[in-house]
């Protein structure tokens, strides 16, 4: 009975030791911080592990040696010397089965079941057993700088963006995919900046004040949106943006001469070229604007950012339609070379490299060094691309073939 007790006690020591070890260290604190008195007893045990170690193999290694002790005693008294070496061969077995890897294997499954009962246990016997634990562990530690092992710097155990997101990806059955899919896109904006997901200079639609003022009013009239930037000439010599829906009630009394649509302008907001999307997304929240212009180190305009642009940054899968891809019968796909790799790499799975170029138009005439022609195949990162429309100045469009389905 005693050699019985002795081994449940091996058991109990072994699971523990690998209970507390592979506990959630983030549910841990969920935990803790939600009064769990349990947990507050193995986050405290946790915070030195070298003495919780130091006290369980205290223990398990004391039952082990005193259940050695007792089975050759037990061996000698009934078969005599010659049973000694049988002896130990069974209890080796004996423990390594009931006492090792059983409730390992089972304290790995299910840490908190042993882990939560086995703090109330260390707990107070890690204050009984403290000068024996502490000699233990000062001996131990001053091996370890002999060994170049610094025992007081201990690992951290904070995750970086990455990790953080491949987290967030393996929790399918706890969040629901969207939600999985909102909180990386979330995440991803770390790394992104304005150019990421500016309207470029190229596309933005203003007035301009050297055009007749018949023609700034029927812009204004016609406009789809909201508000118009204003410019002399050129969008490098931006003036202000227009309200338009304020235009639009002066209109209806008047036809507005440049004059007034000077008074009606709003002072522009520039970007500077580089600034991350989460920056922005405070600083348009904390000056209450909605748009403002990405400029790069000369002052010249890059593109054009907005409030909406940057929440359907995070919010796409629910808004976008993907207009810019369309699957083809054969299986490839034909891509809008407008596209930003960031939306591509996204959309398709693809490792395009988001360093560097924003657009896939860029990114093929950065390694091509020149605007290819229609027909022009080549690849990036393994990635077949062959070019379907270009003009002198651009890319247009792109065949790429090999893909997974969306």
């Amino acid at each position: 009975m005693i050699l019985a007790g002795l081994l449940l006690l091996s058991a109990f020591f072994s699971g523990s030791e690998t209970a507390l070890m592979t506990l959630n260290r983030y549910r841990l604190k969920h935990l803790v911080e939600s009064d769990h008195k349990s947990a507050k007893l193995a986050h405290n045990l946790l915070q030195r592990p070298d003495r919780l170690l130091g006290l369980i193999l205290l223990g398990n290694n004391f039952v082990n040696i005193l259940a050695s002790s007792l089975a050759t005693v037990i061996a000698i008294r009934v078969a005599g010397q010659n049973a000694i070496t049988l002896a130990a061969l069974l209890l080796t077995f004996i423990v390594l089965i009931f006492a090792e890897v059983a409730p390992k294997t089972f304290a790995a499954f299910h840490p908190e079941r042993l882990a939560f009962p086995a703090a109330w246990v260390f707990t107070p016997l890690l204050r009984i057993l403290y000068p024996f634990v502490w000699l233990i562990n000062t001996l131990s530690n001053q091996l370890l700088k002999l060994l170049g092992v610094n025992p007081n710097k201990r690992a951290s155990t904070n995750l970086n963006t990455q990790e953080l997101k491949t987290v967030v990806s393996d929790t399918n059955t706890v969040l629901p995919e969207r939600y999985r899919k909102l909180l990386i896109r979330i995440l991803d904006m770390e790394s992104a900046t304005v150019e990421d997901i500016m309207e470029p200079r190229s596309d933005i639609i203003g007035l301009d004040l050297e055009d007749d003022i018949s023609i700034l009013n029927q812009h204004i009239r016609t406009s789809k949106y909201s508000r118009l930037p204003v410019y002399n000439k050129h969008i490098d010599r931006v003036i202000g943006l227009l309200d338009v829906r304020r235009a639009i009630n002066k209109l209806m009394d008047s036809t507005l001469t440049k004059k007034d649509i000077i008074e009606l302008l709003d002072k522009p907001y520039f970007i500077p070229e580089g600034t991350a999307l989460h920056t922005q997304l405070a600083d348009f929240r904390r000056q209450q604007i909605k748009m403002g212009f990405v400029v790069d180190e000369y002052g010249n305009t890059l593109g054009l950012v907005t409030v909406e642009a940057l929440l359907q940054e995070i919010v796409d899968d629910i808004t976008d339609d993907a207009t810019d891809i369309n699957r083809q019968q054969d299986g490839s796909w034909i891509i809008d070379a407008g596209i930003t790799i960031r939306e591509l790499n996204r959309l398709l799975g693809t490792l395009l490299p988001v360093e560097g170029p924003k657009t896939l138009n860029g990114l093929i005439m950065e390694v091509m060094e020149t605007i290819p022609r229609p027909g022009t195949s080549l690849k990036i990162q393994d990635l077949p691309i062959e070019i379907v429309e270009s003009t002198e100045y651009a890319i247009k469009r792109v065949r790429i073939i090999d893909l997974p389905s969306l």
